[in-house]
C-alpha cells in the first residue's frame, strides 16, 4: 500500500493503549528488515532518517526506497524526519514524499522553539509535525545534548501555541548507548499526558529496560523510537560474518545476515510496545 502518514495510526494507538514502534534505517537493508519484521508481525510501522542520515543520502533516495517497499506491504508503513534540525530540511523531505516530519527546536529558549515549531506546522499542512520539549540526553548525529526534563504545564503550553500533532518528552531517556540502567520518571509522563493529552513520543528507547517501556506506554506514550539497537544488530552480525568468511567479498552475503539480525530485533521491539496485531 502508499505511505501512510503517522495520524491515523498513532491516533489508533492512543485510544487502544499501545504503541507504535519508529526504527531509524542507514540502508536498503535495514529498510527490508524494519518492512519485513512489520509484516511478520501485522503491524503498523514507522520508519526513520536523521538529519545526519540524510547528510549521507538525500531525502528523495531514502523515500524512493521505502515507498517501493511500504507498496508491496501488507501492513502501515509512514516514513519520517527524525530530529529535523532545519524549516528547509523539512520542506526538502515533505517535497520527496516523507509523511511524518519532526521539527527539532529544543536546544532553543521556550518561546523560540514555540515559534520555529508553530512554523514548521503551518509548512507542513496536512504532514504531521513532531517536535520537541525538553531535551533528551546522550549522542544524537554526532552532537551531544545534556537531560533537561519536560515541564508538564509548559508542554500543555507549547501544544496550544505550536499546534503540533506530537510531542517527544524528556523524562530521563538519553540517545545513543546507556552507562548505567536509566530510571525514567514516571510521575512527570502521567503529568505530561495529563496536561497535553496528545500522542506522546520517547526517544533513546534503546536499552531502557522493558518494564520501564511497558510502563510507559500504559502512562500515554504512542511511538517508541529505536535506533542503536539496529545498528548494533546490524554491525555485530556484518563482524561475525566476515570474521568466519575473510575471503569473501560479495556484500550481499553478509547484509543478508545484517538484515536478518536486525529483523529479530525489529520484531521483538515491536512486542514489546504492543503492536504487534495492531495493523488492521
Amino acid at each position: 500500500m502508499p505511505l501512510v502518514t503517522t495520524r491515523d495510526m498513532m491516533q489508533k494507538a492512543l485510544r487502544e493503549g499501545y504503541a507504535v514502534g519508529a526504527f531509524n534505517i542507514e540502508n536498503m537493508e535495514i529498510a527490508q528488515a524494519v518492512v519485513s519484521a512489520a509484516e511478520k508481525a501485522n503491524a503498523p510501522v514507522i520508519i526513520q532518517t536523521t538529519t545526519g542520515t540524510l547528510q549521507y543520502a538525500p531525502p528523495q533516495v531514502f523515500h524512493g526506497m521505502v515507498a517501493a517497499l511500504a507498496q508491496a506491504a501488507r501492513v502501515p508503513v509512514a516514513l519520517h524526519l527524525d530530529h529535523g534540525a532545519s524549516l528547509d530540511l523539512l520542506v526538502r523531505c515533505k517535497q520527496a514524499g516523507y509523511t511524518s516530519l519532526m521539527i527539532d527546536g529544543s536546544k532553543l529558549p521556550f518561546e523560540q522553539n514555540v515559534a520555529l515549531s508553530a512554523q514548521a506546522v503551518q509548512l507542513a499542512g496536512d504532514v504531521p509535525v513532531e517536535a520537541e520539549l525538553g531535551q533528551v540526553g546522550g549522542r544524537e548525529d554526532g552532537h551531544e545534548a545534556s537531560l533537561m526534563m519536560t515541564d508538564p504545564q509548559m508542554a500543555a503550553r507549547f501544544v496550544r501555541e505550536t499546534g503540533i500533532f506530537s510531542l517527544a518528552v524528556a523524562i530521563g531517556t538519553a540517545h545513543g548507548v546507556y552507562k548505567g540502567v536509566p530510571h525514567l520518571d514516571m510521575p512527570r509522563l502521567a503529568a505530561i499526558h495529563q496536561a497535553a493529552p496528545i500522542p506522546l513520543v520517547l526517544h533513546g528507547t534503546s536499552g531502557v529496560p522493558e518494564d520501564q517501556v511497558r510502563e510507559c506506554v500504559k502512562l500515554g506514550i504512542c511511538k517508541v523510537n529505536y535506533a542503536t539497537d539496529l545498528r548494533q544488530a546490524y554491525t555485530a552480525a556484518v563482524r561475525a560474518w566476515l570474521q568466519d568468511n575473510p575471503d569473501a567479498f560479495d556484500p550481499k552475503l553478509y547484509g543478508e545476515k545484517a538484515r536478518l539480525a536486525v529483523e529479530q530485533v525489529v520484531m521483538q521491539r515491536m512486542e514489546l510496545v504492543g503492536s504487534c496485531g495492531k495493523a488492521q
